[in-house]
């Protein structure tokens, strides 16, 4: 005996993690799913996603990661029969961490699960990503031996439409954004609204520009925010309205009630609903004011925190994970739901100064920290290390 204390390998161990999910199209599940991927691989660990593949399976297999093509996503009796198929490959990788990320993919991978020797058998994890209405089919969600939830929002609805839930099993990590993708800009930006002005010429003025991003759906508010520029333009005030994302094929529609609705306001030449754009951050720089108006609680509010780190404030309805980050981070921009004098005022004093812009660039990208990409990836690892640990 030296006396001298035993050695004590504390290195994280080296992981196989299988995320699951219906497809790798587009959308925050698909983001995050890649953003884990990279990380694993970054980390040394071995990453494999499956799903009936997409758009992003390059980019997934470009990152150092595994794609294994099983459709676990369609609406069917008939994907379970890929549960045997399913099990084989948690077998065959040798993998120590299922990640489901969506509710039938969730249940295809538990009952995989389910028929595996207990001394083999991976660990369960779900996130829940999403307010899904209470159902048993949306209480597997609930069942992983750690559930992360996007916000602390997320984390209070399975709680109160789940009660039987162990709240020890909770974490909750917030979906987090690249600084780096998002680098503060000065304001006013001329360059960048010089750009966006020449694409869509109804943009040009002198007047504070507003953004509201989002897909073509009225859960997006975009009414909420013509009534918006209207009230602004009957104030004398020369307000542009961008929204970026509203106008894609299948909303014909939807954008032509938008137009109609434009025009019995006069808002036609202060106006343009246009396709998505990638270069979303180079948008938030153009503009002088972001609008995150969603009619339905969302379970986090990516937009808030990608425009507070360009340096660019935000009004929106304070509900869900939207109302969650501005009471946190702008209070002044969290407006009591669908009230809209609230909503203009608000506007009326968020329309940003000078002072206010280099506030908010001054003191935001600390207060981001915990919504950063490295800080959601570190914490995720974290989680899954926490459950092979015990």
């Amino acid at each position: 005996m030296t006396g001298a204390e035993p050695h004590i390998d504390d290195t994280p161990r080296r992981l196989t993690v299988v995320q699951l999910l219906p497809a790798l199209q587009s959308g925050g599940v698909e983001r995050s799913t890649l953003e884990i991927a990279e990380a694993l691989v970054r980390a040394g660990h071995r990453a494999v996603v499956v799903s009936a593949g997409g758009r992003l399976v390059p980019q997934l297999e470009a990152s150092g990661a595994e794609h294994v093509p099983l459709d676990i996503g369609r609406k069917s009796p008939l994907t379970f029969l890929q549960v045997r198929r399913l099990r084989a490959l948690f077998a065959a990788c040798g993998a120590d961490i299922v990640h489901a990320r969506s509710r039938l993919p969730a249940w295809v991978g538990q009952l995989a699960l389910r028929g595996m020797p207990a001394t083999s058998r991976p660990r369960f994890v779900t996130t829940v990503h999403g307010l899904n209405s209470p159902s048993r089919y949306s209480a597997i969600m609930t069942r992983g031996e750690r559930v992360i939830c996007v916000s602390d929002t997320v984390r209070e609805y399975v709680l109160r439409h789940y009660p039987v839930t162990d709240p020890a099993k909770l974490r909750t990590i917030p979906r987090g954004i690249d600084p780096m993708s998002f680098p503060p800009a000065s304001w006013p930006d001329r360059a960048a609204r010089a750009r966006v002005v020449a694409m869509h010429p109804a943009l040009a003025g002198d007047g504070p520009l507003l953004l509201l991003p989002g897909r073509g759906t009225r859960l997006k508010g975009h009414v909420d925010a013509l009534r918006l520029l209207a009230a602004l333009r009957a104030d004398g005030v020369d307000a542009r309205l961008w929204m970026p994302g509203a106008r894609e094929p299948g909303r014909e529609d939807y954008v032509a009630e938008l137009e109609r609705e434009a025009a019995s306001q006069d808002l036609g030449a202060a106006l343009a609903i246009t396709p998505p754009i990638a270069a979303i951050a180079e948008a938030y720089a153009a503009s002088d004011l972001v609008l995150q108006l969603s009619r339905k609680p969302e379970a986090f509010g990516r937009t808030v925190i990608e425009a507070l780190s360009v340096g660019r404030p935000v009004a929106g309805w304070a509900h869900g994970g939207v109302g969650e980050l501005l009471r946190e981070l702008l209070p002044a921009g969290a407006v009591s739901p669908f009230d809209m004098n609230a909503l203009l005022l608000a506007v009326r004093e968020l329309l940003p100064k000078t002072g206010s812009v280099e506030a908010i660039s001054a003191t935001m990208p600390a207060r981001l920290q915990r919504y950063s990409l490295h800080a959601m990836q570190a914490a995720t690892l974290a989680t899954y290390q926490e459950l092979i640990a015990e």
